[in-house]
């Protein structure tokens, strides 16, 4: 296990149980009590959990990875909507990067009524839904297999992406707020979403308003790299202002 996974499963850990202790953690992981230390006084520092006395608690900040069928059923028809809002971005002709996750994943659905379109994608699970569409022509990035979030990431993944230029890239995200930008929870994934904004024409944000004034672990960008944000009608106000100072389309369905 590298640095970067053991850390991220000590912050899951953290959110799951409230709080970790050392020793448990160096049982579980079997490193020593020292390397321990360290990744959570280095996890203190970067705000992803707050040192206790023998170990560390979650931060309130930091939202929790969940697995996709976890959070297949949650908004769904939110969701729903905000896909149908995405799609009424998209041109026909359009060569477009599908991010992974479940909101992207209706987006994925709703593109059966277009006939022209190239769409790359990440997504093991947006793939799957992009199955019948006979009309155009799907991309997978190829690269390891992330189980948890059913998708793709690696310098594989990052080496097919570079090699061509996108009308569109349609982002999921984990949190949104005022310090961190955009986030998700995973590094690697993080630095696969900031490949496709620099391959991108135009920076598309989807999400829910539940995922304000929350935090994945890792920076995507900040909001003055997005160019449209679709989310729902309560999106607070401080965000929305935010936004639009920064020159960011929103698009409320």
């Amino acid at each position: 296990m590298n640095t970067i996974k053991r850390r991220h499963d000590i912050v899951q850990l953290a959110l799951s149980e409230g709080k970790v202790f050392v020793n448990d953690l160096v049982s579980r992981f079997g490193y020593s009590a020292v390397t321990i230390r360290s990744d959570l006084n280095y996890l203190h520092k970067k705000g992803l959990l707050i040192r206790a006395r023998g170990g560390a608690i979650a931060s309130n900040r930091i939202s929790q990875e969940l697995s996709v069928d976890e959070k297949l059923h949650k908004n769904v028809h939110i969701k729903r909507r905000l896909a149908q809002s995405v799609c009424e971005l998209i041109d026909e002709g359009d060569a477009i990067i599908l991010d992974s996750g479940t909101t992207t994943e209706e987006v994925a659905k709703c593109l059966a009524s277009f006939r022209r379109l190239v769409v790359m994608t990440n997504g093991l699970n947006i793939a799957q839904n992009l199955l019948h569409s006979d009309d155009f022509e799907v991309m997978m990035t190829g690269g390891t297999l992330r189980k948890t979030s059913m998708s793709f990431y690696g310098r594989q993944a990052e080496d097919s992406i570079e090699r061509y230029y996108f009308d569109k890239v349609i982002l999921g995200v984990d949190g949104i707020d005022f310090n961190s930008g955009i986030t998700t929870h995973f590094e690697y994934e993080a630095i696969l979403n900031r490949t496709m904004c620099d391959v991108a024409k135009e920076v598309i944000v989807v999400t829910d308003s539940s995922k304000f004034n929350r935090a994945g672990i890792h920076k995507i960008c900040g909001f003055d790299q997005i160019d449209t944000f679709v989310t729902d009608s309560k999106i607070p106000d401080a965000f929305a202002q935010t936004l639009e100072k920064s020159g960011v389309k929103l698009i409320i369905a």
